[in-house]
C-alpha cells in the first residue's frame, strides 16, 4: 500500500520534471517569472489549490452544502437542507497564509497554516512545479460522549501541483490525518490518503474544476466513500463563486477525507457552492 502510494508521488514528479513549457526559451538566462493564477481561488472545491491568499489580503469564505439532489421536488431537490461553513483566510506573506473556520458538520472550528516551499517559475533556475506544505487542526464540539481531547483532528499534507499552460492546473495531494478516536477497532487512528486536483480553462472568468479524495484501503469502516466534486468557478470583480456538486458534507479537510458516508452511484449528490470575497488589509508596497 506505502509502495503504491509513493510511486504516485514520484510518478508526478517526473511528470513535472519532464514537461518544462516551451516559452522557456524566450527568457533571457538572468530573467526569472512566477507562474501565477493556477486556480482562481485558494481552493479547487474542497482541497486547497496551489494557490494562497495574498499579502495583508482577507479572504472571507461562506461555504454551503445541501441535501441529496434525488430528495427531488418536495425538498426543494436538497436545498430546504444544508450545511455550512464560515472561514477567514489572511495572507501572512505572498507564500504564507493562514486560517480559521467554523463547521456546521459536528460544530466543528478548524485552523491551517499554509506554506509555498518551492513556487513554480520560468527562466534560470526554472522551478518546474509549486511545493506547499499544510497543516491543520480541527475540534469538534457536538455534545457526543467524547471528550475534548478524542474530539480533535489533525491534518497534515503536501500539495504538489504545476499549472501547465493557460488552460489546464494539475494538483496532487498526499495526505495524513491523526484521529484521537475510531468508532470500532477495525479502523485506523492514522489515515493515509491521496487527493487529486484539476482545472480546466473555459474563458478568461469561467473555469471547470473537480477533484478526488482517495483513502487507501482498509482504514475506514465500509460505509466511508470517497469524495468526488466537480464544479465551475466564475470571477466577478472581488468575488469568486464556485458551484459545485459533491458527495461530501463536510468542508474541513479531516471531514471530506474520513467522514463521506454517500456515493455518487447511489443517488448521494449534493449541490453546494463557496463565495469568497477578499479585502486589503495591508499593502505591502505603501
Amino acid at each position: 500500500m506505502m509502495k503504491q502510494f509513493l510511486f504516485i508521488i514520484l510518478f508526478f514528479f517526473a511528470l513535472t520534471v519532464f514537461s518544462q513549457n516551451d516559452a522557456d526559451q524566450y527568457l533571457s538566462s538572468n530573467e526569472k517569472e512566477y507562474v501565477n493564477y493556477s486556480f482562481k481561488t485558494n481552493r479547487v472545491i474542497n482541497l486547497h489549490s496551489l494557490e494562497n491568499t495574498a499579502h495583508g489580503v482577507l479572504d472571507f469564505k461562506i461555504s454551503h452544502r445541501f441535501g441529496p439532489v434525488n430528495n427531488g421536488f418536495y425538498d426543494l431537490f436538497g436545498l430546504d437542507y444544508a450545511t455550512q461553513r464560515i472561514g477567514f483566510d489572511y495572507g501572512v506573506t505572498d507564500r504564507f497564509c493562514v486560517g480559521i473556520n467554523r463547521n456546521s458538520v459536528g460544530k466543528a472550528f478548524d485552523g491551517f497554516l499554509k506554506y509555498k516551499i518551492f513556487r513554480q517559475s520560468k527562466g534560470e533556475k526554472a522551478m518546474p512545479i509549486t511545493l506547499i506544505a499544510l497543516t491543520s487542526a480541527a475540534h469538534e464540539t457536538v455534545k457526543n460522549g467524547f471528550s475534548w481531547k478524542t474530539r480533535m483532528f489533525y491534518t497534515s499534507q503536501l500539495i504538489i501541483g504545476r499549472k501547465f499552460n493557460d488552460f489546464l492546473t494539475l494538483e496532487l495531494a498526499p495526505t495524513h490525518i491523526r484521529r484521537n478516536a475510531v468508532q470500532t477497532a477495525a479502523e485506523k487512528f492514522d489515515v493515509f490518503a491521496l487527493g487529486f486536483g484539476g482545472r480546466v480553462r473555459l474563458s478568461r472568468r469561467l473555469t471547470f474544476n473537480a477533484e478526488y479524495c482517495y483513502v487507501l484501503p482498509d482504514q475506514l469502516a465500509p460505509e466511508f466513500k470517497n469524495s468526488l466534486s466537480v464544479g465551475l468557478d466564475i470571477e466577478t470583480g472581488g468575488h469568486v463563486f464556485q458551484l459545485h456538486f459533491t458527495n461530501s458534507t463536510s468542508m474541513s479537510e479531516y471531514g471530506y477525507f474520513t467522514q463521506t458516508t454517500d456515493s455518487w452511484t447511489k443517488s448521494g449528490i449534493r449541490f453546494g457552492f463557496n463565495v469568497s470575497r477578499v479585502f486589503t488589509l495591508y499593502d505591502p508596497k505603501k
